[in-house]
Parts: structure tokens; C-alpha cells; sequence
């Protein structure tokens, strides 16, 4: 019998020559799980510890904005009523008194004290030494408020200007285990490449993440403080203008108390005249 059918005859030579072909199976690559959970599981140890670093920088970052943000809030709000209130009193003792029915406790109402204090310390020394004396306790106490409500923000700036290298770091390191993974399978297929790609490029947004609210927030509290201080600076004015219409009015009832001699006899001073030469 002659078979003419050469198709027929080379599947039954390759069946039955070479039988391990036959019955070898094809290899299918199966997709990987790119979520984001599953590329951080899968992630190597290095780019998840920059991962988790970065993770708890933004958490500092929503920290330090909620915190500081109530506080910055509330500090400002009292120094501006104090300021009013301290616009609106006859004098320091008067402006102390309001503040402490008021209930305001704050960097004003330490402004007040201080000049109160000093006050009665100096109460025989000259005025214009009292002002000088005043003016620089109220400089340094503006310093320390201004210091003192920026306290944590140095953090913010730390973390947006690293957080996108820090990112990077994690990005090269898992880029360049995706080429090691490469040179060790021989092969070029992007099933194998995408994964470890992404995995690095996952570091490089958490950077990001973390950068980007930090910069804005740092931006913000620096506006912020920079009116709180304006506001402490127009108290230290209001508080300046009480001590000098204080000691004015002080100066003026000591002289209008001072007794005079009886029978004595003020000469005005005779103008001085120019001989002709």
C-alpha cells in the first residue's frame, strides 16, 4: 500500500522518533499579582525597608500637620484677642487685669508681665532706661514664641526634601535585581520583567507620597507662624506705647506732687545779646 499523504507520514515518523517531544507539554507564564500589596510582599528586603521608612514618614507628616496645626491655630487666635484687648485698655495694669478675667494666658499676657515686672524693678531708674529694658525682654520673648511654634517643622522640611531620593534608592535597587533576575532566566519576556519593575517604581511613588503633603504642610506652617509672629509684634507696640503713656503720666503726677518754696521767685533767663564789634 502506498500512502500520498506526506503530511500523514511525517506526524507518525515525529510520533514515533521522537516521542519525548510528543509528549512534552507547553509552558505557560503566569501573570503576576501587580497590586500594590502583593509588589510590597514580593518586593526585596532592601526596597521594602525603604517601603516602610517612607510609610512612616508620611505618617510623621499627617502627625506633625494635625498637632501642630491645632496648636498653631489656637495660639494665633488667642494672641489676636489679647492683642484687641490690650488695644483697648488705659494702661499695663489695666490690660493685665483684662487678660486674667479674660482667661488668655498666652505669649501676650507674658508680654504684659514682663513689662510690669520690669517696671517695678526700675521703679527709681530713669524712663528711657525702663523702655530700653522692656524693649529687649519683649524682643526675646517674641524670639521664643516664634521658636517655640516652629518646633517640629525642621521634620517636614527633612522629609520633603529626602523622601524622593530616598525613593529613588529603592527604585535603582529594585531595578537592578529585575537585570539580575533577567541575566539568570535568559530571557527577555516582559512577564518576567514587569514585576520586579514595578516593584521598584512602587518605592519611587511612596517617596512621593510622603514628599509632596510634606512640602505643602511645611509651606503652610511657615505662613502660619510668620502672622503669628506679626501678631506678637503688634502686642510688643501696644505693650511699648502703655509703658511710655504710663511712665509720662507717672513723671507728670511727681512733679505736679512736688512742693514748692514758698516766696520763691522764678527769673526767666535773660536773652543773650550780640555786641556790635
Amino acid at each position: 500500500m502506498i500512502i500520498r499523504k506526506p503530511a500523514v507520514v511525517a506526524s507518525l515518523l515525529s510520533a514515533s522518533a521522537f516521542p519525548a517531544l510528543a509528549q512534552t507539554p507547553t509552558i505557560a507564564i503566569m501573570p503576576h499579582d501587580l497590586s500594590p500589596w502583593s509588589m510590597f510582599m514580593q518586593a526585596d528586603i532592601v526596597v521594602k525597608a525603604v517601603m516602610v521608612g517612607l510609610a512612616f514618614a508620611s505618617l510623621a507628616t499627617w502627625t506633625i500637620w494635625i498637632a501642630k496645626g491645632i496648636e498653631l491655630l489656637g495660639a494665633k487666635r488667642r494672641a489676636t484677642l489679647s492683642t484687641r484687648r490690650l488695644a483697648q485698655a488705659e494702661s499695663l495694669d489695666a490690660a493685665s487685669d483684662a487678660l486674667d478675667k479674660g482667661g488668655m494666658r498666652g505669649a501676650v499676657a507674658s508680654l504684659v508681665e514682663t513689662a510690669l515686672q520690669e517696671t517695678r524693678r526700675s521703679s527709681e531708674l530713669p524712663a528711657d532706661g525702663i523702655k530700653e529694658r522692656v524693649a529687649i525682654a519683649l524682643s526675646r520673648l517674641e524670639s521664643g514664641a516664634g521658636r517655640s511654634m516652629a518646633r517640629g517643622t525642621g521634620v517636614l522640611a527633612s522629609i520633603g526634601a529626602t523622601a524622593p531620593f530616598v525613593g529613588l534608592f529603592g527604585t535603582v535597587w529594585g531595578i537592578m535585581n529585575a537585570f539580575i533576575g533577567i541575566s539568570q532566566t535568559k530571557t527577555t519576556n516582559l512577564a518576567v520583567v514587569a514585576p520586579g519593575i514595578a516593584e521598584a517604581l512602587l518605592a519611587t511613588a511612596i517617596g512621593l507620597v510622603a514628599a509632596i503633603p510634606a512640602v505643602i504642610v511645611y509651606n503652610v506652617f511657615a505662613r502660619a507662624i510668620a502672622g503669628y509672629r506679626a501678631v506678637l509684634a503688634d502686642a510688643s507696640g501696644e505693650v511699648l506705647q502703655h509703658l511710655s503713656r504710663d511712665l509720662d503720666r507717672a513723671e507728670l503726677s511727681a512733679r505736679a506732687a512736688a512742693p514748692r518754696t514758698p516766696g520763691a521767685v522764678h527769673l526767666a533767663p535773660r536773652p543773650s545779646v550780640r555786641l556790635a564789634e
